[in-house]
């Protein structure tokens, strides 16, 4: 090792002005990967590989790093516990801890699911702005026809912001208005068309002789379907041309139910045409029906235009485990409670049995009904140890199934104060370019 100044055994780490003495010794087998690597170096080039600036009059080595990091850094290299600083971005503080050699699994337990909820939260949009910056480099680079490609580029940029993020421009918001105008009114349509003065109406208006069927274009109804079932896959077409990856676009779930929302139409319509009016209408009514009312996820494209539906989506992504220990929470007193309504109800009392609690299955509806407090009172237990145990299940319920709801509401608290900064930086920009 030749990169100490004048034999002298003593290291300074000047990082971000702060200094640290450590001898040699100290330095080769110290806990910090990048500060350990200066023991092996063996020129300046080399040290100057690790830090940013050495000075071999004084061996210190210079760090260009955050200092305020750096010190809870080496409280954790001192005490063996590793936090986050205060006031501090949790990804710029991971970034500190990656450069000098440390990992997420070194925090505390606490820090570590703060820091794997802002990164699933962050994941999908610095991806993109990398992606992003790299199209540029690239750009710059590649001379003239890479310039024209740019162009090209930045314009299906526009195009998707403006099909995917509502808030993005004035165009993006009308865009969205129309959707949801087209939502609404295929909704309207879809529920309208069950009830039976409504079959009625439309039988009379138009002279057929075959089956009533909603989906035909003879019907005011179908023609108004037709038009809303063109606009949502002319905008599912224009979504994915102008999508940057064609997998990842099909497999983002508010495309999958965008899929199952629209693919029930054409395959009702194929049915109704290949079978026309003959007999086999007659077996396929049961699918049309089915396929029809998967028309229903319609109404979950408006959460990509409302953030309470958005902050839903993000609270039970961030929360699985929670929804995960909310139904075992549930499923194990059902599987007690059941057992035993039924031995004592049913099982033990075999001159007049309670032939509502015939079966275990049978008895864990009416615990599930007594759990959650709704008690239609369909079966009810008629032995006083039944009852007893039917006081026993409610109060069970009630403190059960509010131990993971404290979790699930924080975490909808913060998902929608975090999606509600982001909307108001986005409609700052918007009022912006609205001025301009």
């Amino acid at each position: 090792m030749t990169y100490g100044g004048h034999g002298c055994s003593i290291c300074i780490l000047n990082v971000g002005g702060t200094k640290y003495a450590f001898s040699k010794e100290v330095i080769k087998d110290f806990p910090l990967s990048r500060v350990s690597r200066l023991h092996k170096c063996a020129s300046e080039k080399e040290v100057l590989e690790v830090c940013d600036d050495y000075d071999r009059e004084r061996n210190e080595f210079f760090f260009d790093r955050h200092s305020e990091a750096f010190c809870f850094i080496m409280l954790y290299v001192k005490y063996g516990k590793l936090r986050f600083v205060p006031q501090m971005c949790e990804l710029s503080f991971y970034n500190e801890m990656i450069y000098w050699g440390l990992e997420s699994s070194h925090l505390e337990f606490c820090c570590q699911r703060r820091l794997d909820d802002r990164m699933s939260d962050s994941y999908i949009h610095f991806s993109e702005e990398e992606d992003k910056l790299d199209e540029e480099m690239r750009g710059e680079n590649l001379g003239t026809r890479v310039v024209t490609e740019r162009e090209d580029s930045k314009w299906l940029e526009r195009m998707r912001r403006t099909f995917d993020e509502p808030t993005s421009s004035v165009a993006a918001q009308i865009l969205a208005s129309v959707s949801v105008i087209f939502v609404i009114v295929s909704m309207v349509m879809l529920c309208a068309s069950t009830l039976p003065d409504w079959k009625t109406a439309e039988n009379n208006s138009v002279v057929v002789e075959h089956r009533y069927n909603p989906d035909s274009l003879e019907h005011p109804s179908g023609i108004i379907e037709a038009v809303c079932i063109s606009w949502f896959t002319a905008e599912c077409i224009v979504r994915f041309i102008v999508s940057r990856d064609k997998c990842e676009f099909v497999k983002r779930p508010l495309n999958i139910i965008d899929l199952l929302a629209i693919t029930p139409y054409y395959i009702s319509i194929s049915m109704t045409m290949l079978t026309g009016e003959n007999s086999q209408l007659q077996r396929a009514g049961v699918t049309l029906r089915v396929l029809r009312m998967m028309r229903i996820f319609w109404v979950i494209k408006l959460a990509r235009h409302f953030l309470g539906l958005q902050t839903l989506g993000l609270t039970l992504r961030r929360c699985y485990r929670e929804m995960v220990m909310l139904l075992l929470f549930i499923c194990v007193p059902m599987a007690i409670f059941s057992a035993l309504a039924q031995l004592l109800e049913h099982g033990l009392d075999l001159e007049s049995p309670n032939e509502d609690f015939a079966s275990i299955p049978a008895a864990c509806w009416w615990v599930i009904i007594s759990m959650t407090t709704v008690g239609y009172g369909d079966m009810y237990p008629i032995t006083v140890p039944g009852r007893v145990l039917g006081g026993l299940c409610v109060v069970s319920g009630i403190v059960l199934l509010a131990l993971p709801i404290t979790f699930i509401y924080h975490s909808f608290v913060q998902c929608y104060h975090e999606l509600k900064f982001r909307s108001a930086r986005c409609t700052r920009s918007l009022s912006a370019e609205f001025l301009n």
